[in-house]
């Protein structure tokens, strides 16, 4: 069994060359110890359909910041919740609202055709841009955004829900995942989030 001092110049010297390891990392990145940079693996290249059939790919929001939310327009309560909570919070910003272009994006190729989509979008706001797709597509863009969706079937063919992510997802002006918003976040608080961000 090792004695005191014994144990003492063995914590010493741990000691020392846990020093002198942190000190040649300060030296090697000028005084500072790295930081991991990591980015949110979230947005990417799409190509959809808007409500006016004209095709957009995330090259059309460059410039802008973009607030998403995936949904379908036969959604019962949470879609056209989030999306009134959505354009009273860019109304409540003001001209920096004017700098957010609203998106929805449909998760249900079956039933919103490009007709259903801009009937949809008009009940919440002109400025509101909705895009669909095929099943391909659709799958893509939800795949870029790491959002979740499923037919939940109930019996009838033309009747069933859609079980999907309930977030929305401000990216920057130049297409960067920003920051997210849950489900429960009011217009009011979104609105304080976003200006925030907003430049």
């Amino acid at each position: 069994m090792p004695s005191r001092k014994q144990a003492f110049i063995a914590i010493l010297t741990l000691s020392l060359a846990l020093v002198i390891g942190v000190s040649a990392l300060l030296y090697r990145s000028g005084g500072h110890l790295p930081v991991s940079a990591g980015e949110a693996l979230i947005g990417g290249p799409f190509s959809l359909t808007d409500q006016n059939g004209r095709r957009v790919s995330e090259k059309d929001f460059h410039g802008k910041y973009m607030l998403v939310f995936f949904g379908y327009t036969y959604c019962p309560d949470v879609c056209p919740t989030e999306l009134q909570v959505m354009t009273e919070a860019l109304s409540q910003m003001g001209g920096k609202g004017e700098e957010v272009q609203p998106v929805f994006i449909s998760v249900d190729s079956e039933r919103d055709k490009v007709e259903t989509v801009k009937a949809y979008v008009e009940n919440f706001s002109p400025r509101l841009m909705g895009l669909t797709g095929t099943a391909a597509e659709i799958a893509a863009v939800a795949k870029v955004f790491r959002v979740y969706y499923k037919k939940v079937e109930n019996g009838a063919a033309d009747a069933y829900l859609m079980d999907h992510s309930s977030i929305l997802y401000l990216m920057d002006r130049s297409g960067k995942f920003a920051k997210h918003f849950s489900y429960t976040t009011d217009a009011k608080a979104l609105a304080e989030g976003l200006s925030a961000i907003v430049k």
